[in-house]
C-alpha cells in the first residue's frame, strides 16, 4: 500500500493548477486540487475572460457610429450596464461549471476549502482541519491585485477584483497605472461612456513595448479619455459629490471610482512555505527551475506565483509541460523568451518577440519594415485611425526576430503570426507567403524594401 493518500495535490484551481491536475490525471496519476474561491481562477472568473467581453461591448460604440458610413440608420443607442453584468456573470458561471466537470471526469478529486503546506509531503485544509499526504504538491495559487502607492485614502479605490462587482456603470473614473490590466479597463470604461482619466506615473504607457506601438497608443487614447502621463496620485479623499484624487501637481480629479491596477504580487501569504524551507524572491514569487520545481524536490510551483511571465496560457503551458515531464515520461519546459501577447485596448495590440530597442541591442544590425495606414473600413466610416505593423529582421540570419501590430484585431492576427516566428521564419519565409488581399495583414507578408537599417554606434 502506498505511504500517501494521492500521487499530487495542487494548491490552486486556476489556469495553471486545472492543467496540471487534469493531464496528470490523464496519466494515471491519483490526484487532489484545492481552491478555496472558485475553479477557473483569476482569468476565468475575475480577469481575461470577463474583461475581453467587456471589451467587446465597448467596442459597439464604435460599431454604431460606423454604420451611418455605410448607409445604415441607427437609432441613438443606449447601453444597460445591468444587462452586461447579468450576462456577463452568467457566461463566467457557466465557464466554471465546464472546469468543474473536466476536473471531475478526468478523476480528479475537488476540494472547496484552502489548503496549506505542513511538511515536504503534508497538506493541510484549513476549514476542515483535514492533513493529506501526497507524494507531490504542485503550488498554483496565482497572483493578487495590490493598491499602489499606498497614499492616503487609497482604501477608497476598488482594484481590477472589485470592479467585476460594481453594480452601475460610474460616471467619472480614474484609472491608475500604465499595464495590461489598466490600459484595457480605461478603454472599456470610455467606450461604454464612462468620463475616464488614465493617470500613469511614467512618461509611455505598457513598459517593455516597443515605443512606437506605446506613442501610436497614447495618441489614441489620448483622442478617447483624459490621459495624465508622467503624474502620480497623492491622496483620495471622500467628499459629497465623489472621490477626489489629488495629483504631484497640485490638480484634483473628481470621480464616482477610482480604480488602481499598478501591480499584483503572488498569493504565498500563509502558504507554508516557510515551513518547507522555500524562500521567496524579492517580488514574492517562489523560485524555480526550468521544470518547475522549487529547491524541495517533491513541491512544484507554476503560473503567476512564480512571476516568470504573467500570462493565462503560460501557466497553463507550465503546468501542462509539468505533468508531461513528472508522470507522462516526456521531459518538457517552457521557452519564456518567445511569448505572443495581446493587449486589448482600443485599438488593439498584438506582438510576438523583441522590440526594436532590444532587438538591436541583441542583434546588432537589424532591418525595420513597417506600414502604417488607414484600413479599409475607415475610408467609408470616416473614422481617423491608423494601423501600424512592424517587422524586425536579424540581418545576419534573415530570421524574423519581432512582429508588432496596432489596430483592430491585432490579437487574433499575432497568434497566427507567433507560429511562424516561433518556428524560426525567415523574412524571406514571410515574402514569398502569398498575401490575402484585401486585408489589413496582408501587408505584414508585402513589406518589401526596409524603413532602415539600424545599428549601434560601432557596428558596421
Amino acid at each position: 500500500m502506498s505511504a500517501f493518500d494521492v500521487d499530487l495535490f495542487v494548491i490552486g484551481g486556476g489556469s495553471g493548477g486545472v492543467r496540471a491536475a487534469r493531464i496528470a490525471a490523464g496519466y494515471g496519476a491519483r490526484v487532489m486540487l484545492a481552491e478555496e474561491y472558485r475553479v477557473g481562477g483569476t482569468c476565468v472568473i475575475r480577469g481575461c475572460v470577463p474583461k475581453k467581453l467587456m471589451v467587446y461591448a465597448g467596442r459597439f460604440a464604435d460599431e454604431f457610429e460606423d454604420a451611418a458610413g455605410f448607409g445604415w440608420t441607427v437609432e441613438r443607442p443606449r447601453f444597460d450596464w445591468g444587462t452586461l453584468k447579468k450576462r456577463r456573470d452568467a457566461e463566467v458561471t457557466r465557464l466554471e461549471g465546464i472546469y468543474d466537470a473536466n476536473l471531475i471526469r478526468a478523476g480528479v478529486e475537488i476540494l472547496p476549502e484552502r489548503a496549506v503546506i505542513e511538511d515536504p509531503h503534508t497538506v493541510r485544509l484549513v476549514a476542515s482541519g483535514r492533513t493529506i499526504r501526497a507524494e507531490r504538491i504542485l503550488v498554483a495559487v496565482g497572483a493578487h491585485p495590490v493598491k499602489e502607492p499606498a497614499v492616503p485614502g487609497i482604501d477608497l479605490a476598488i482594484t481590477s477584483n472589485e470592479v467585476f462587482e460594481l453594480e452601475s456603470l460610474p460616471e467619472r473614473i480614474l484609472v491608475i497605472g500604465g499595464g495590461y490590466i489598466a490600459v484595457e479597463f480605461a478603454g472599456v470604461f470610455a467606450a461604454l461612456g464612462s468620463r475616464t482619466t488614465l493617470l500613469h506615473r511614467g512618461d509611455k504607457l505598457l513598459r517593455g513595448f516597443d515605443d512606437e506601438i506605446r506613442d501610436a497608443l497614447a495618441e489614441a487614447y489620448g483622442q478617447r479619455m483624459d490621459l495624465r502621463l508622467g503624474r502620480t496620485l497623492r491622496r483620495i479623499e471622500r467628499r459629497e459629490d465623489g472621490l477626489c484624487a489629488q495629483l504631484d501637481d497640485g490638480s484634483d480629479i473628481l470621480v464616482d471610482q477610482v480604480l488602481v491596477a499598478t501591480g499584483r504580487r503572488p498569493n504565498v501569504a500563509g502558504l507554508g512555505l516557510d515551513r518547507v524551507g522555500i524562500a521567496t524572491d524579492g517580488a514574492g514569487a517562489i523560485p524555480v527551475d526550468a521544470y518547475s520545481q522549487t529547491r524541495v524536490p517533491s513541491i512544484y510551483a507554476v503560473g503567476d506565483v512564480t512571476n516568470r511571465a504573467n500570462l493565462t496560457p503560460v501557466a497553463i503551458r507550465e503546468g501542462h509541460a509539468f505533468a508531461d515531464t513528472v508522470y507522462g515520461g516526456k521531459p518538457a519546459c517552457v521557452d519564456h523568451r518567445l511569448i505572443p501577447t495581446a493587449v486589448f485596448s482600443t485599438p488593439e495590440i498584438g506582438v510576438v518577440g523583441h522590440n526594436e530597442a532590444a532587438a538591436r541591442e541583441i542583434y546588432g544590425k537589424i532591418d525595420v519594415y513597417k506600414a502604417r495606414f488607414r484600413p479599409m473600413k475607415a475610408t467609408l466610416s470616416g473614422r481617423e485611425e491608423r494601423i501600424l505593423m512592424k517587422v524586425l529582421v536579424d540581418c545576419a540570419s534573415d530570421r524574423v526576430v519581432g512582429v508588432h501590430i496596432f489596430g483592430h484585431d491585432a490579437g487574433e492576427v499575432i497568434q497566427a503570426v507567433g507560429i511562424a516566428v516561433t518556428m524560426g521564419a525567415t523574412k524571406a519565409d514571410f515574402d514569398r507567403t502569398i498575401a490575402v488581399h484585401p486585408t489589413a495583414a496582408e501587408e505584414l507578408v508585402t513589406m518589401r524594401v526596409p524603413e532602415v537599417t539600424k545599428h549601434p554606434v560601432g557596428v558596421g
